[in-house]
């Protein structure tokens, strides 16, 4: 059969995946009365509530007689290391694009990662039936992206379709509504080029992605090279440099066909299919048969940019809202994570309960912790910090980002006076249409924690930011952190109405009446800038000429509500997140106050 191998690859949230649920439908893959959930391919918890996609996924339809391998990828560079493997096995990209918001950060980022590796894009302009698409401006945008890009002249070249794929339909102008996918399924056919393999060639296959199944092992994906598989077929796996890694047998040999894997009983060149068997190969690792001796090139993986310390919650409530809690099981864990995640890395650190994790951002790391949370692990977080390196010259360089800001006019002051603060330099200040201006700055990552909720906060929740590491550049000198303290506990217990209420006065609250708490954990924000020790269960002195029932009276303000992402970016660095199946609290790193005091005397010191 004829195989086509694509990938899909846009912004966050400009429909990537609504746009594959449409051309499984369309294709028959499912049966006409066959119940499916929406965005059947983001099948992981976190992806549905935060509506995005985290892991690349293959799916694959059959069109006219011809096998159509779609791979829907991640948009947010957070998760590039999985875009930058997957792009590896294709042979073209439908580059998607918003009608309305035009290229984005991100589609930046993924289709320079395309283009540098010579795939021929097809642009597909979506959601063109909202009343403020601007279809023709967008794909100018297109053009001057892929030209700054340095596209060669095929891929400037590029044919573009509109569609509007919750409404299911493709067209070659935007004002015709033909109903269905057609004209997309036809311009794959005609436009992407069949993986150009070599079937009579010994065997081989460079591995993308890895997953650990309970039944099967590890399981290894990519797109055969050279060559047929079948089962029970022995191979070895050598790694970037030809050494060899392990030898072992093909287990099983599986292919997605729709959304389901299905056990395959030959593959040949070209199709992209998973094999297990074998114990140690990684991703980046070359499985062939052992008269190859000359591994498949790989790309490089971009550096992480961001670290944070994962270590064993030492708190007084630790053990009770969690099952795996010892710094074994988080080892093991984190090393699982790393073993598929290959922009993910883990190191010891000199402390024997607790771990360094580096990744690429903020939402990498925060997707992992709370992946960690729902399987039952407690954790304590330490704040983010970023990953300096040095020059040639010896100077000290950090990680760069750039900003693109989309904001209402009247609040653009705001966000630019808050970025020049974070060392942030404006590289760019358009108006974007409708009362809207677009603001690009270049930033150090540094002065970008934390920075999203002040963000909202500033623009009344209804500018965009999106960032995306650009480049390291020398150290851009010292950042002003969190200007106000926090309010610690003293006591051990219950928070009592009463305390609560009297301290509501001092700053903002995370905790609530009737809420456990410890010495040493942070109830709320001081409105001021130092820190101050109070006691939240503190009762009402009850006399004679009082009476008791008085209490009850108290009404307290809502809390602020701390998530993950929240408090990783509010805590200091002498502060940590104790993260739990059924909590997010905030604590100092040290407990005690004479601790605290004896340290921060310390550090000041020296």
């Amino acid at each position: 059969m004829d195989i086509r191998n694509i990938a899909i690859i846009a912004h966050v949230d400009h429909g990537k995946t609504t746009l594959v649920d449409c051309l499984l439908h369309q294709s028959g893959t499912f049966r006409a009365n066959q119940q499916v959930a929406e965005r059947a391919m983001d099948s992981n918890d976190q992806e549905r509530e935060r509506g995005i996609t985290i892991l690349a996924k293959c799916t694959s339809v059959v069109w006219k007689g011809t096998r159509i391998n779609i791979v829907d990828t991640p948009g947010h560079a957070d998760f590039g290391g999985e875009v930058e493997r997957i792009l590896t096995m294709v042979d073209g990209v439908v580059v998607l694009v918003d009608a309305s918001e035009g290229p984005m950060p991100q589609t930046k980022f993924v289709v320079g990662k395309a283009l540098r590796l010579g795939l021929n894009p097809i642009v597909l302009i979506n959601k063109v039936d909202k009343p403020e698409q601007r279809s023709f401006e967008v794909q100018d945008e297109t053009f001057d992206l892929f030209a700054a890009l340095d596209a060669n002249e095929a891929q400037l070249d590029f044919p573009t379709l509109f569609s509007s794929a919750k409404q299911g339909w493709a067209a070659n102008g935007p004002d015709e509504r033909p109903g269905n996918m057609d004209a997309l399924f036809d311009k794959i056919v005609e436009h992407v080029p069949a993986p150009k393999v070599d079937v009579d060639a010994p065997f081989s296959i460079l591995a993308v992605t890895v997953e650990r199944d309970p039944y099967l092992g590890r399981l290894l994906t990519g797109r055969i090279e050279t060559g047929r598989i079948k089962p029970n077929m022995q191979v070895k796996s050598l790694d970037r440099d030809g050494n060899l890694v392990e030898t072992g047998r093909v287990s099983k040999l599986l292919a997605y066909r729709g959304l389901v894997r299905e056990t395959l009983e030959e593959a040949q060149a070209g199709d992209i299919v998973t094999i297990a068997g074998l114990g140690e190969t990684n991703v980046s690792n070359t499985i062939c048969t052992a008269d190859v001796t000359v591994p498949l090139p790989s790309q490089p993986i971009d550096p992480s940019t961001l670290a944070m310390t994962l270590s064993v919650n030492d708190s007084p409530l630790a053990g009770k809202e969690g099952d795996k809690v010892t710094s074994r099981m988080i080892r093991d864990r984190l090393l699982r994570e790393a073993e598929g995640n290959v922009a993910i890395q883990v190191r010891e650190t000199q402390h024997a309960d607790s771990y360094e994790v580096s990744g690429r951002g903020e939402l990498q790391l925060a997707v992992l912790i709370e992946s960690m949370r729902r399987e039952g692990f407690e954790l304590s977080v330490s704040r983010p910090r970023v990953l300096f390196q040095t020059n040639e010259q010896g100077q000290r360089e950090e990680p760069i980002e750039e900003v693109v800001i989309d904001v209402d006019s009247e609040y653009a002051g705001a966000v630019v006076e808050k970025l020049g603060n974070r060392r942030g330099e404006m590289q760019e200040m358009r108006e974007a249409g409708a009362g809207k201006s677009r603001l690009v700055f270049h930033a150090p990552s540094r002065g970008l924690i934390g920075y999203h909720g002040e963000f909202l906060t500033d623009t009344r929740g209804t500018g965009v930011m999106n960032r995306l590491f650009s480049h390291y550049a020398p150290f851009k000198g010292s950042i002003a952190t969190r200007r106000t303290g926090v309010l610690v506990s003293l006591e051990q217990g219950k928070a009592v109405p009463y305390a609560l209420f009297n301290l509501e006065d001092r700053g903002f609250l995370f905790v609530t009446s009737g809420d456990p708490v410890y010495q040493g954990m942070i109830l709320g924000e001081n409105a001021k800038p130092n820190d101050l020790d109070v006691n939240p269960l503190k009762g009402k002195q009850l006399t004679n000429f009082r009476a008791s029932g008085k209490d009850e009276s108290v009404v307290l303000t809502t809390p602020v509500d701390m998530t993950l992402e929240k408090a990783l970016a509010y805590i200091d660095d002498d502060e940590l997140v104790e993260v739990t199946p059924l909590s997010i609290r905030l604590r100092k790193r040290y407990l005690d106050l004479h601790e605290r005091k004896k340290n921060a005397r310390r550090a000041e010191a020296g």
